[in-house]
Formats: structure tokens, C-alpha cells, sequence
């Protein structure tokens, strides 16, 4: 009883105990709820756990950033008033547009989604309105980091502003905050918006304003906001800290300085002694009378302009509005020419200062615009010297700077500003504060001895100066621009921060060092020193440095090297280093960073950020040298513009005006496969623009011609293309040569043929990123005089290849783009666009009689000792439009027809194929001869013109894709299609899905189709595989092997007649790690094809081998023979014999019956039981079957294992890079002299 009175207990103190934890868990949730729901929403703080207060409020939470990826937009809202020109969330698109970007700028792909602008075509400008939601305020330091993008595709120029940003504030002002150089570029870049202090609610709006201008042309991505909160309330502050009333703390040095950095005011409440002038009531006694004609003047941002917002600051730093006060100087509007380019105001008379007691001033400045020509501060006692100054433009954002004055005479600050006579911008003045230190005085100004003014030039050619060549006796021009091997060269870094880090030249035991330390702006941005303006540089340029990043912390901080173009503005970082070189301050690291050729005036800049300033740690570089860099200055290199990568670039560099760089990657060769090429891999997420290129040193001009050859790769789903161009010196671009899209994981021979221009010229290869899952390579270039013998791949792009027209008439084979000439098709077969070439013979009875011929020859080529096939696409239009013949001539001897056709086949480009097989040797040319049929309007066209080492595929035999596409094909057309069906093997895929083997020869080494599901792709994108055209048919056999490894994706077969799509199956879902065989009958009244589209998911892959066509036959009548290998003959997987079911279509295509597949299996033995018989001679009979049998199995397992061995064999011979296909089976270039 005790017992049970005990337990009794326990349950009831375990209940209270559970219901105490429940109350105290629901009151604590409670109360966050409640924290929660009384939070200020968008004030840059996380109140909620889930920081949901955070969301939509221009950024969403707790990284506060906005990437446009959700339909919300974060709660950004176009608020346009006119329509004519607004904002929009879109995506690039599946076709590279003509304008706008090529790619988002967060995922880098097609599919990401970005703000863009629409077209807008009008006498007048317009204004597109991007508007944040209402913010509650912001810190001092808050900045936006905004991506955006501005290009002129239409050249109609930027009458407007193409964009800038701006603020809201309660009052309903709007105060300008950014605007950047309306520079042209093709490309993303990146940019900070310095918001400043604002104690009230506001609106970020974003600007666009144009008069003309195409869809996309001006967009914006990627926003984030950083350091905008104000400081966090905390128990206690450090020493030396000011603890601000709302709780938080500031350091010292944010005391009394002009700036609300507490939040409250009350860091400049307790100023007492300070001398403070924000201007917004008089001058305060500083005086702008001046000697120049060009003047100061107290001014405000509503003064200057409303309405253009590249004039004026846009706002005061007092109380960050377009109302407020502040001291400006630029240009005035009635000068036509400046009359003079510098003014200056000044101080009363002050005391005379010591170093115990010295005077302090904060001042902030306005240096925007390339009419900025710099801001210095004077000390004008006794003599007058320069004190501080702060040279050309340090951005849109007033930059806090302080400056000590200790002058033992009475002595007055003297303010000089220079202005330059340029398009917009100024210099503003405004919240000087001046320390109890600085005492007005009641004496009298004394005379001024003034300094001696600088030596004049050595040259009057300001070009000259630091570019790279001593001009003058003494090198003046070239002793301070930054080289360490000049006496003065160190001097010539100049410090452009303007955050609380800052650059200082250090000399420490002889050696002159830059080093990062603390700096007086406000801003937690990184530290900034920049050359004068250098250049131009030449293709050799490079730079040598030695640096460290030295202490005990294992994370030191970041170190930059940048370019900031006179034209272009700032380029993307050119070299990075992250972490620490060492924890010894005596270790230096010595690395050397490609400058390139830039055609425009430009500045170095060593950017760096200290996670923690402090005794025992360093950010430091010496020791730097400019190494050819003149822009005459070519390093001479023994092979030329041949090069196969190995070593170097040979006399190849990277362009500087591109988006990306081309990378030497060693693995991934033609020459020796392990060897180096050059190569851009398209799905890299550092790739945000279009093109990146690599151009050839000059070359001079010359009255002979050359062949360039090269090895290519286009390989990949969703690959982009190469371009291979000709530059002339004026600028102008010649395209010579274009691939694109899909063509398997193997090398391709180009051939380009080169006519010396006039003047020097540059070769050039463009990689081109229009898609995200692929790579462009490079590799083995030879460049030798004489013509090009005739290439393998013709596509008619840019040149004819070699192909000459030669008539009994005076029509001739035409090389034409396609809609440009009065006949031809509207497409060409390429690309299958209007702006893809072919050539087209017009056979209209007026331009070529009945039995005329037209003829179009290719130059000649080099017979090989195999048989070889020639593929091309033809497209005959028009009623009668004649006859295409093709013959072969040989050196020596008749030609020979190898194929022929006489009817019109409709609007379409066809397949044809033909074998090759000339006796000795024999060099030989290939004849297309368009016959006419007194037809009007008519033509005959052909397009890509392509021969393999081989055979042609027989009609009716297996395609196992080891050595290409057979007769299908990828279609180009982005109505009908994404994607591309890749050719590759397992061991040649390293970062997309395969299947582990492939069907045919069941190793790593073979090859199949695939389509890979990945992030870089959007699901549901599609990809067709087009068969040839067929003839109607009652009954015919499709077979085809599909794989699905963990794919989401779906797969199609369909019938596609007289335009029309006709379903024949659908892949069941589900996956499967075998390889699946799938029989279809297929019946068709009309001319068809058959197309496999394959369908993106999310992950996975969906895989093809061994496609089979039968004609006349049904799927269960064929009798599966052995697997034919390149003509021989394969026993493999034999099996028990299949017997399926098949999947009919009738000719509407809907699918009828059952469709059948098999698995492959792996080889099995088999044994047979049988019931006791009497005695027979039967049983002699059956066992002389049995024994037969069984020899037979082991012969043919036997002549399995020898076979299966040796193709195993013969695949890990080959090449691990080029998927199995040996260099051996390329045709070497051949050069006609």
C-alpha cells in the first residue's frame, strides 16, 4: 500500500512537472511571438528567429540579399508612370537574344531570372521606375552592392540616364545616390551605393531613363545590402568606446566627428568647443572669396537640378537630402571653355597650434565626375603648404577625411579644388568639424610665402607620361608611376580608400613597403591605392610583386589586384589571395599577374581588407615592377602563331576587353591527351558574360596567303560555339570560321583559309557562353602559308571553305545568308536561323535553262587509303527546281557520280550521304552540279559539307555512336528545341551523369547519347534527336537500347509528318541501372522522320545506343542478328530467345498494344531436365543434339571472351580524354602552296 501510495505520488509530481514545461515552453514561445509581432519589419534586423520580419523588404533574410529568383521580387514593384518604358522580371531566354544579358548574373544560366527593362522607341525620354519597399532607416555605413548591366545593342546612344539610383525619404525628396558610367559593355558589373545615415523611413528606386533602346538593354541582379544596421545594444563597452543612449556602442574617434553613427545623436550631442559647419544656415566664417574666377558656392542638391541627375552630388552628408546645404564648385553653365580650373576658400585666422594640443579637423567631400580634378587642404601661416589632398574622382558618396594641424604661427586652412573641362561632376565640401584645439585668433594675416611650384614637364605630351618608355634625358615621365625600380617609383601608389583601412607607404630598414592601416573613413569598405593612369600596354604587359599577409590569425584578410579602365571604368579582379602567406612578418611572396594589351589609359589597384587591424599582423606589398609593358614591347617567341600549348601561350593572349578568360588545362589534349589545350568550360559559375577571347600577336601584312588549322572541341548538352575571326587594325572583325552546339566528346580539325588584309591584323578565337552545360577547347594551331587543303566540316559560316562556282552560264553558285538574296531557303541548315550562311544556286528557267548546270567545286584533298563518307544537306525550293548531282574527280580520270536527286522534296533541308573510295590515292575534288528544269523562282542549296574516316552507315544496320551520329542529328531550331543529345563515353565524362558503360561494347570506353538533368539546365527543357527523312511505310521496325539512371526526365519517340507530331511511345517511369531494349512498329501514309526528345528533369540521366531502323519489316518478324562492330561480326549477350510484344503505331500515330522491352543480361548457362523414357534410338539422336550443342555454346563463349577481351583492349588504348576516338582517326591538314 506505502508502495503504491508512493508511485501514486511520483505520477503526480511527473504530471505537474510535464505540465510546468509545457507552460513554460508555450510562455516562451509566446513571448518571441510577441518580440516578433512588435518588431520594426525592414530595419536591417532580425528579430525573428526565422528573421521573417526581414522578408520582402528589398531583400529577404538574414544575408539580406535579393537575386530575383522568386516571383515575389522581394517585394520590389515596377511603378513606372509612364508605360511606355518599364521594368520586368524575366529570364534571358533558351536562344541567345540580340540584346540584354546572355545570363543572370546569380546562377549564370539562362534560366536565372533578373531585372530588365523593356524596348522603348519614342522623340522623348521616358523613366522606368524600380521601387524597393519601405525601409525603416539605415546606418552610416549601409552600402548596396548591385550587379548590373548596360549595353547600347542598338547603337542609338545614351541621350538619358540609363541608370541610376535614388532615395525616397518621408518628406517625399528624392536624393541621387549612384550614378554609374554609362559605358557600353556586353557583360555584368558590379558596383556599391553608399545609402548613408537616414533616420526615417525611404524607398530605394532604381532609374532607367532613355528615349531609345532595346528590351534587356539596362538591367539589374544580385542585390545586397551590408553594414546597415545600427550597433547592436550590448551589457557594456570597450574601453575607449562611446556607449550610445539607444544602447551600443561606437569607437572614440566617432565621437563629435559629423556624423549620427549611435542612432540617437547621441555621439554628437556632447561637442562642447567644437567649431561644426554644415552650411545649411551661412558660412560659418569660412570665407570663399578667392582669387580665381571660378568660385565656391553654398548650393543644394534642389538648387543645382531635379531633373538631371548627373549634375550636383545629389544630396547633402548633413542630412543625406537633395534640401540640403553644402559648398560646391564645377564648371558654371554659361562657360563655354573653362576660364579657369582651380578655387579655393579658407578659414579665419586660427592660433598656433602644438602637438599636445594640436588642432583637428572632419570634413567630408564630394569628388564625383570626370570634372573632379582633385581637393587639396593647405596650411597657410607663415609659408603655405600642402597638407592633404585627395586627387581625381573617389565616387558617388561623401568620404569622411580628418587632418591634424600642429603650426607654431597663427595660420588660416585654405581649401583648393581643380576642376577639369569635362562633360559632368564637381567637388563638394561639407560637415566641417573643427576640435577645441582650433582657436580663432584676433591678429592679422602676414604676408604668404608661397612654395615653389613644381619643375615643368619634361614633355608637354601628357600621352607619354607612364607609358611603359623613358622619354625624357632623366626618366622624369616614367619615376612615378608606381615601379619599385625607379628611386621615386613607390611614390607614384596613391591611396583612394575610403573606408576606415587605408593604404601607407612604409620605409622600414631601406626597404619601401605598401602596408594596409587605419584609415579615417567611415565606410567598411576595403582599402584602395592606385598608379597614375599608365599605358596603353602591349600583349607581353604582365606585373611583379612580392606580398604577405603576415600574424598569428590564421585568416589575415583578402588582397586584391584590379584594373580600373579610363573608359570602361573597374574590371573584374585580375588576381586574388585569401587567408595568410605566413605567421613570420620576414616571409615575402613573389607572384606575377598578367596585365594583357588595353588600348585605353588605365590604373593598377592593390584593394585589400584586414579582418582585424593590430600590431602582430600585416597586409603589405613591395617590390613592384611593370615587365613589358610598352605597347610596342612583344615578347618574340620561336614557334609563332603555331602553338600547341604546351609550355605557353606561345603568341597567343588573352584578351582584356572580353568577358572571361580562356584557361590552359593540362589533362585534356589533342596532341598527346595528357598534355595542355586551351579550354573554357561553360558551366563554371565564375562566367557571367558572353564571350571571352584569345587574340594573336599582330601579324604583318604580306601578299601571300595562309592556312590556320586548328583542333576543336564542342562538347556538351548545352554548350555554347567557337568563332574564329580575322581583326583588322582599324577595329573592324572579319568572321572566317563558326561552329556551335553539340559535337560529341572528341577532337575536330578546322581549317581557315587568310588573305592578307592591307594593314596588320590579329587572328582571334571567341568562345561564346550562349549556353551552361558544355566546354569550348582549343588545341595544336599551325599557321603556314599557302591555301588550305579541303576541311573535313563546312558549314559555310563566314568563308566558302574553298569552294569555287563555275557555270555554262552566267549564273553561279552563290554564297549567300539565308533570306539575304531574292532565292534560297529562309533558314540555313547550321543554326537554323536568318543569320546562318549556305550556298544556293538559283535554277530559275531565267537564270539557268532547262539542262544548264551550274556547278560548285571544292578545292582539292587528299585521298585516304580507307573508304571515306561525305554528309551535306541540300534544300530544293519552287516548282522544277532542277537536279543536284554530286560527283567525285579525281587528279586522274572521269569523275564519278556518287549521288543524284531530280524532285522537289519541300521546304526542308535533307540528309545525304555518299561513299568515297578512290583507287591509288588519287587527290581529288567533289563537284555539286545543280541542273535547271525551266522552273521559275527556283533554287538548290547545300550546307554543311562533312567527311569521316569512314564508311558511310548502312541503311537499315545498327548505329552504335562509336563513331558519330550516323543519320540523325540535332536540330538548332529554339521552337522545337533546348538542348542537344550528346555523344560521349563514361571514362570521357568527369561532371555530368552517365550510364557506368555503354550497351554496344559494354565498357567505359563506349559511347551512347545522353541528356543530363542538372541545376545549370531548367527542367522540362527538351532536346531533339531528328531521324532522316523516310518514305511511308506500312509496317517498319524501330529498336533502341535506353538507360535511365536516377533521372527525373522523361523520353518521347515520335512520328513527325507534314509538320505534324505523332506520339509512338512514351518511357515508362520509373529507373532502371540496365540497359533497356525497346521494339516499336511504325507505319506512316507519309514521308516522316522519327525524333527522340528527350525532356530535362531535375537530376539524372537519360542515355540512347544501338538505334536500329528496319524497313518493311515488323518488330516481331525481325530476326535479331549479331551485333555488327565496324563490319565485323560480334557474338554478345547472347541470351534465351526474346520473345515481345511491340508497340504499334497506326498513321495517326496512337499508340497500339503493348510495348516490350528486355533488359541486358549478362551471359548464362543453361541445363535441361527431362521426364524417364523408354529406351530409343531417339535418346541416341537427342544426346549427339545435346553434345552438339554444348561445343557450340563453349565456341561461341570462348569466341565471346576473346572478342568481349579485345575491344576492352582496343579501348584503353585509346585516348582517356577524347572518349575512345584515337588522334588516328583525324585527317591531318594538308596545305596547297
Amino acid at each position: 500500500m506505502h508502495k503504491k501510495t508512493r508511485y501514486l505520488q511520483f505520477c503526480v509530481h511527473r504530471k505537474l512537472l510535464d505540465l510546468i514545461c509545457v507552460l513554460w515552453f508555450s510562455a516562451a514561445l509566446g513571448l518571441e511571438r510577441q518580440q516578433c509581432e512588435g518588431s520594426q519589419k525592414c530595419d536591417f534586423v532580425c528579430d525573428c528567429s526565422d528573421c521573417s520580419d526581414e522578408h520582402l523588404c528589398g531583400y529577404s533574410g538574414p544575408e539580406f540579399v535579393c537575386d530575383f529568383e522568386q516571383p515575389d521580387m522581394c517585394g520590389w514593384a515596377e511603378s513606372s508612370t509612364q508605360k511606355l518604358y518599364t521594368w520586368e522580371r524575366r529570364q534571358r531566354g533558351a536562344t541567345l537574344p540580340a540584346s540584354g544579358p546572355s545570363c543572370d548574373y546569380t546562377t549564370g544560366t539562362d534560366s536565372g531570372w533578373f531585372m530588365g527593362v523593356t524596348s522603348v522607341n519614342s522623340d522623348s525620354n521616358h523613366t522606368a521606375l524600380l521601387m524597393s519597399p519601405k525601409m525603416q532607416q539605415s546606418s552610416a555605413t549601409c552600402r548596396l552592392i548591385i550587379r548590373y548591366f548596360i549595353w547600347d545593342s542598338g547603337h542609338t546612344g545614351f541621350e538619358g540616364a540609363p541608370l541610376w539610383a535614388s532615395i525616397l525619404g518621408q518628406d517625399n525628396q528624392q536624393a541621387v545616390v549612384w550614378r554609374p558610367e554609362s559605358t557600353s559593355i556586353r557583360g555584368w558589373r558590379e558596383a556599391s551605393v553608399f545609402l548613408g545615415r537616414t533616420p526615417t523611413p525611404f524607398f530605394i528606386q532604381l532609374h532607367s531613363t532613355r528615349s531609345q533602346g532595346h528590351r534587356g538593354d539596362v538591367a539589374v541582379d544580385q542585390l545586397e545590402f551590408r553594414d546597415c544596421t545600427l550597433p547592436s545594444p550590448v551589457p557594456g563597452c570597450p574601453l575607449g568606446w562611446f556607449e550610445c543612449r539607444r544602447g551600443g556602442c561606437v569607437e572614440g574617434h566617432q565621437v563629435c566627428d559629423g556624423t549620427d553613427d549611435c542612432g540617437d545623436e547621441s555621439d554628437e550631442e556632447t561637442c562642447d568647443g567644437y567649431w561644426f559647419c554644415n552650411f545649411e544656415k551661412d558660412l560659418c566664417d569660412w570665407d570663399l572669396r578667392t582669387l580665381s574666377p571660378l568660385r565656391w558656392s553654398v548650393s543644394s542638391q534642389a538648387d543645382i537640378s531635379l531633373s538631371d541627375p548627373l549634375r550636383g552630388p545629389g544630396r547633402d552628408h548633413s542630412n543625406n537630402t537633395a534640401s540640403g546645404k553644402f559648398l560646391y564648385v564645377t564648371k558654371p553653365d554659361n562657360w563655354t571653355t573653362l576660364m579657369a580650373d582651380w578655387s579655393s576658400f579658407h578659414s579665419p585666422l586660427l592660433e598656433p597650434t602644438n602637438s599636445t594640443h594640436p588642432c583637428k579637423m572632419v570634413m567630408y567631400t564630394h569628388q564625383f565626375g570626370p570634372r573632379s580634378g582633385g581637393l587639396s587642404v593647405l596650411v597657410a601661416g607663415e609659408k603655405i603648404n600642402p597638407v592633404w589632398e585627395r586627387g581625381g574622382t573617389l565616387g558617388d558618396l561623401w568620404v569622411r577625411a580628418k587632418v591634424d594641424f600642429v603650426v607654431n604661427s597663427p595660420f588660416q586652412i585654405l581649401f583648393v579644388g581643380a576642376i577639369r573641362d569635362r562633360e559632368y561632376g564637381g567637388i563638394g565640401v561639407d560637415s566641417i568639424m573643427l576640435s577645441p584645439g582650433c582657436r580663432r585668433s584676433n591678429g592679422e594675416c602676414s604676408a604668404h610665402t608661397f612654395p615653389k611650384p613644381p619643375p615643368n614637364p619634361c614633355t608637354s605630351k601628357l600621352e607619354l607620361f607612364c607609358d611603359f618608355q623613358p622619354d625624357c634625358p632623366g626618366n622624369e615621365d616614367e619615376a612615378q608611376c608606381g615601379d619599385f625600380s625607379y628611386a621615386q617609383g613607390s611614390s607614384g601608389w596613391t591611396d583612394t580608400s575610403i573606408g576606415s583601412q587605408g593604404w601607407m607607404l612604409t620605409s622600414d630598414t631601406g626597404e619601401k613597403y605598401l602596408s594596409v592601416v587605419a584609415a579615417p573613413g567611415q565606410q567598411l569598405s576595403e582599402a584602395q591605392t592606385r598608379t597614375p593612369l599608365l599605358g596603353p600596354s602591349g600583349p607581353s604587359c604582365s606585373l611583379s610583386f612580392s606580398y604577405r599577409l603576415t600574424g598569428k590569425n590564421p585568416h589575415i584578410g583578402d588582397l586584391f589586384l584590379s584594373v580600373v579602365d579610363s573608359v570602361l571604368g573597374p574590371q573584374p579582379k585580375l588576381w586574388e589571395f585569401s587567408g595568410r602567406t605566413s605567421e613570420s612578418a620576414g616571409d615575402w611572396q613573389n607572384h606575377t599577374v598578367y596585365i594583357g594589351a588595353r588600348s585605353h589609359r588605365f590604373q593598377l589597384e592593390f584593394s585589400a581588407r584586414a579582418k582585424q587591424l593590430s600590431d602582430d599582423s600585416q597586409i603589405a606589398v613591395k617590390d613592384v615592377l611593370f615587365v613589358s609593358c610598352h605597347a610596342d614591347s612583344i615578347t618574340s617567341t620561336a614557334t609563332g602563331v603555331s602553338c600547341n600549348f604546351e609550355e605557353d601561350l606561345c603568341s597567343w593572349y588573352q584578351d582584356q576587353t572580353d568577358n572571361y578568360d580562356w584557361e590552359r588545362l593540362t589533362g585534356m589534349d589533342h596532341t598527346i591527351s595528357v598534355g595542355s589545350s586551351m579550354v573554357v568550360e561553360m558551366w563554371s559559375p565564375s562566367l557571367h558574360g558572353l564571350s571571352g577571347r584569345l587574340l594573336s600577336f599582330p601579324q604583318p601584312t604580306t601578299t601571300k596567303s595562309y592556312c590556320l588549322s586548328f583542333y576543336y572541341k564542342i562538347y556538351g548538352p548545352h554548350t555554347g560555339g567557337l568563332n574564329v575571326k580575322l581583326l583588322h587594325a582599324d577595329g573592324a572583325e572579319e568572321l572566317l570560321w563558326a561552329r556551335s552546339g553539340a559535337h560529341g566528346n572528341r577532337w575536330h580539325e578546322g581549317l581557315c583559309s587568310v588573305s592578307s588584309p592591307l594593314n596588320s591584323y590579329q587572328l582571334v578565337f571567341e568562345a561564346q557562353r550562349s549556353s551552361f552545360d558544355g566546354l569550348v577547347a582549343i588545341d595544336d594551331i599551325t599557321f603556314v602559308p599557302g591555301l588550305c587543303s579541303l576541311p573535313s566540316l563546312c558549314s559555310f559560316e563566314g568563308q566558302t571553305c574553298g569552294y569555287t562556282s563555275t557555270s555554262t552560264g552566267s549564273p553561279l553558285w552563290a554564297h549567300q545568308r539565308a533570306g539575304a538574296g531574292p532565292n534560297g531557303p529562309k533558314t540555313d541548315h547550321t543554326m537554323e536561323t536568318e543569320n546562318g550562311f549556305y550556298m544556293v544556286a538559283n535554277t530559275g528557267a531565267d537564270a539557268l535553262p532547262r539542262a544548264s548546270v551550274s556547278t560548285l567545286t571544292s578545292s582539292v584533298r587528299t585521298a585516304s587509303s580507307n573508304m571515306e563518307c561525305v554528309h551535306f544537306w541540300y534544300h530544293t525550293g519552287g516548282e522544277k527546281p532542277g537536279s543536284l548531282s554530286v560527283y567525285v574527280k579525281p587528279k586522274s580520270g572521269d569523275r564519278i557520280k556518287i549521288f543524284t536527286n531530280t524532285i522537289n522534296q519541300g521546304d526542308m533541308w535533307r540528309h545525304a550521304n555518299a561513299n568515297i573510295s578512290i583507287t591509288q590515292q588519287k587527290d581529288y575534288q567533289l563537284e555539286f552540279e545543280a541542273e535547271g528544269a525551266g522552273g521559275e523562282r527556283t533554287h538548290i542549296a547545300i550546307d554543311d559539307v562533312i567527311f569521316s574516316a569512314h564508311s558511310c552507315h548502312a541503311k537499315g544496320t545498327v548505329c552504335d555512336l562509336e563513331r558519330g551520329l550516323c543519320d540523325w542529328s540535332n536540330t538548332q531550331n529554339p521552337s522545337q528545341d533546348q538542348l542537344d543529345w550528346e555523344v560521349t563515353s563514361a571514362s570521357g565524362e568527369s561532371r555530368l551523369p552517365t550510364p557506368y558503360e555503354d550497351h554496344t561494347l559494354k565498357t567505359e570506353k563506349g559511347h551512347f547519347l545522353f541528356l543530363p538533368s542538372t541545376t545549370r539546365t531548367p527542367a522540362s527543357s527538351k532536346a531533339w534527336l531528328l531521324g532522316p527523312h523516310l518514305p511511308p511505310t506500312d509496317i517498319s521496325c524501330l529498336r533502341f537500347w535506353l538507360h535511365r539512371q536516377g533521372s527525373s526526365g522523361k523520353l518521347r519517340v515520335l512520328r513527325l509528318a507534314l509538320g505534324l507530331e505523332h506520339e509512338l511511345f512514351v518511357a515508362p517511369e520509373g529507373v532502371s541501372s540496365d540497359w533497356i531494349r525497346h521494339d516499336l512498329n511504325v507505319t506512316s501514309a507519309e514521308e516522316f522522320q522519327i525524333v527522340f526528345e528527350g525532356t530535362t528533369g531535375t537530376e539524372g540521366v537519360t542515355a540512347l545506343d544501338d538505334i536500329e531502323f528496319k524497313e518493311g519489316v515488323s518488330c516481331s518478324d525481325v530476326i535479331k542478328p549479331p551485333p555488327t562492330l565496324h563490319g565485323m561480326n560480334v557474338v554478345m549477350n547472347q541470351t534465351e530467345p526474346e520473345k515481345s510484344s511491340v508497340l504499334s503505331s497506326n498513321q495517326g500515330g496512337s499508340p497500339e498494344g503493348e510495348n516490350r522491352h528486355i533488359a541486358a543480361k549478362k551471359p548464362s548457362s543453361y541445363g535441361a531436365s527431362t521426364a524417364a523414357s523408354p529406351p530409343s534410338a531417339a535418346g541416341g539422336i537427342a544426346a549427339s543434339i545435346i553434345v552438339g550443342l554444348l561445343l557450340l555454346g563453349a565456341f561461341a563463349a570462348i569466341m565471346y571472351f576473346y572478342l568481349r577481351v579485345r575491344e576492352r583492349i582496343k579501348a584503353t588504348t585509346q585516348s582517356e580524354i577524347s572518349g575512345g576516338i584515337s588522334n588516328e582517326a583525324y585527317e591531318s591538314a594538308s596545305v596547297v602552296s
